[in-house]
């Protein structure tokens, strides 16, 4: 914790540090929570090692989340809102750097902490998904005009499911390194059956019909932080993913997530449904912000966009089980087909259920 302290020291806090200690339960970045005096009044700051084996160019990912969240802040400002706490408010080193580097290589970045607020890490109501929905539809709302073009692709082709399909999925298929493939030859088949579903919105942002925009590319619920005493959403965070792309992606993979009746690696697909009532509390929390915002092809393309998104993730947990499972995470030696089947039980039932999804979209004021 000395290390900790001594990079502390490179950042420009008010106070004197009274404790560090390590902070949350996220998989990819290590979090530590400082706290401060400063004259009688506590101060608390996020510091966080930045896991550069994910995020290789921090330069970039750095520029993104600083150029995106001080536009946030003067758009909270315009309308009325707290700039410190309905955005995150990174702080520079004390040379003016965006994070620090130690002698090592290691980076870490800084941030105030929002005080009195609370995440949650499932969907237990539609109530607490509907505010979800409007934390990130107000996301869209007002980063509606930033030049999102502007911003690096920290991972490309992250949600350009064709060229998944075709650089990923057929050449796993193709080269079974795994030999696991003639156990999922009926989860292949499904991803196959539904291979021009993968380009419709590739093609679409070629015909001009689709705008690039500013994404999160990360909607779940517990990158949302709520109000401890309203319980109202109040900060979007997490935002090492933050690039040019669809908002249908962010919306799409939110409905992925929070609206599937299971867990992501619930094993009996029987039990696995949309759930409609959280579809449309989700979708009128989103449009209510940012409904405005959009063109019609983007609100007609919705409730498509929680299926492709959902297709798009069983294709790459297949993907990974064919290859060996060499990206996800697993438990045991089926985790990512059943994950994959999972998906594809979802994809089915959102199928059997498009016209309703629709409609929901459509009748929304």
């Amino acid at each position: 914790m000395e290390q900790i302290k001594e990079i502390l020291n490179s950042f420009k806090f008010k106070g004197d540090l009274e404790s560090v200690e390590p902070f949350g339960s996220g998989h990819i970045n290590t979090t530590y929570i400082a706290t401060y005096n400063e004259d009688g009044k506590e101060r608390q700051y996020i510091l966080q090692k930045v896991n550069t084996n994910i995020f290789k160019n921090i330069d970039e990912l750095m520029d993104n989340v600083f150029a995106v969240t001080s536009f946030l802040r003067e758009k909270i400002k315009e309308n009325g809102g707290n700039p410190h706490r309905e955005t995150l408010h990174y702080i520079k080193t004390d040379t003016g750097s965006k994070y620090y580097r130690c002698d090592n290589g290691d980076c870490y970045r800084a941030y105030r902490f929002v005080d009195k607020s609370v995440s949650y890490n499932s969907v237990d109501s539609a109530q607490v998904f509907k505010k979800s929905g409007i934390a990130f539809g107000r996301f869209q709302k007002y980063l509606s005009d930033f030049p999102a073009t502007t911003l690096a692709e920290i991972i490309p082709n992250f949600h350009n499911t064709i060229w998944r399909y075709e650089n990923e999925f057929i050449p796993a298929v193709e080269n079974n390194l795994s030999g696991r493939a003639d156990t999922c030859q009926a989860e292949i088949q499904f991803v196959k059956d539904r291979k021009e579903d993968c380009s419709r919105l590739v093609n679409l942002i070629e015909k001009g019909e689709l705008p690039i925009r500013v994404t999160h590319n990360d909607t779940k619920l517990n990158n949302v932080i709520f109000d401890e005493d309203t319980d109202d959403a109040i900060c979007v965070i997490d935002l090492d993913t933050v690039m040019p792309g669809l908002a249908l992606y962010d919306f799409g993979d939110s409905i992925r997530f929070g609206a599937n009746t299971c867990a992501e690696d619930e094993a009996d697909v029987s039990k696995i449904k949309i759930n409609l009532e959280y579809f449309k509390a989700y979708a009128e929390g989103f449009l209510s912000e940012c409904g405005e915002s959009f063109n019609q092809c983007e609100i007609d393309n919705l409730a498509f966009a929680a299926k492709i998104m959902t297709f798009e993730c069983g294709m790459r947990f297949l993907t990974d089980y064919i290859n060996g499972d060499t990206y996800f995470k697993t438990a045991y030696p089926e985790h990512n087909l059943v994950r994959a089947r999972n998906q594809f039980a979802l994809v089915k039932d959102m199928e059997d259920h498009m016209t309703e999804m629709e409609d929901i979209i459509k009748n929304i004021k």
